[in-house]
């Protein structure tokens, strides 16, 4: 049995205590006593729904920006952990990385967010996935306790739905080559940014640079990186996508 740890004492910011798992071991401190432990780094609190012929969508996303795999739990979960994935300004990611308990008045309370992410400035980040036709009277009171407490220990919090359609489809194709052995090819990535040093079509582009079949998987890398960039947010990528090596490159 897991070792419980738990730290009483008052409630600090508003009555919120955050139970997590730090070095193996389950800690339950007032919000005030751990909002500097790295929750980008914390295991999920809790287990995911891999019962068959359950409502949810669990699984494991390899993540670039962690290196390992990221839990999620829908679909919708899954797609923004790529866009988190493919954001230069996340340098961690964490699934279910706390219980957020607190009183509402009337009952004990709890809310596990679905993301702790780490941004490059170091601010920290919770994230809760949520359709908008999906959030029932018990899911928006705990999303506003969630940005009550964030708010008071500096942490920025966002309730995030479901996104574009055809942003998502392209980041879900381009998710395909994130990993970095599709850029190992320094020589064909070099000829790629001169091609595309102005707009050109994405497959005349890369069939100058050579065969296709060995140069697009790195075209999609550097896509997915930032290096190139194209118009990936009104329209699907296609052969006639123009694209473009971006101005600010991508980690």
């Amino acid at each position: 049995m897991e070792e419980l740890a738990v730290d009483h004492g008052d409630l600090a910011l508003g009555g919120f205590e955050l139970d997590f798992y730090h070095d193996g071991v389950r800690r339950r401190r007032p919000l005030g006593a751990g909002w500097n432990i790295r929750f980008e780094q914390a295991p999920p609190v809790r287990p995911f729904d891999w019962s068959k012929g359950g409502t949810s969508f669990a699984g494991w996303y390899y993540s670039v920006t962690n290196a390992d795999h990221v839990g999620y739990e829908s679909w919708l979960e899954r797609d923004r952990l790529i866009l988190l994935d493919a954001d230069p300004e996340v340098r961690g990611i964490a699934s279910q990385p706390f219980w957020l308990h607190w009183h509402d008045g009337v009952r004990r309370r709890r809310h596990a967010p679905d993301y702790f992410v780490r941004l490059a400035d170091g601010r920290g980040r919770v994230i809760d996935v949520r359709a908008d036709d999906q959030i029932d009277d018990a899911a928006a009171q705990a999303f506003e306790a969630s940005q009550r407490a964030c708010r008071s220990v500096g942490w920025e919090f966002a309730r995030v739905g479901v996104p574009d359609p055809v942003l998502m489809a392209n980041m879900r194709w381009l998710a395909r080559y994130r990993r970095r052995r599709c850029g190992d090819r320094r020589d064909v990535a070099d000829e790629l940014l001169r091609v595309f040093g102005q707009p050109t079509p994405l497959r005349a582009g890369a069939c100058s640079v050579g065969d296709p079949l060995l140069v697009l998987p790195v075209l999609f890398h550097l896509l997915w990186m930032g290096v190139l960039a194209a118009d990936i947010g009104t329209q699907l990528l296609g052969s006639d996508s123009l694209v473009h090596a971006a101005k600010v490159a991508g980690r």
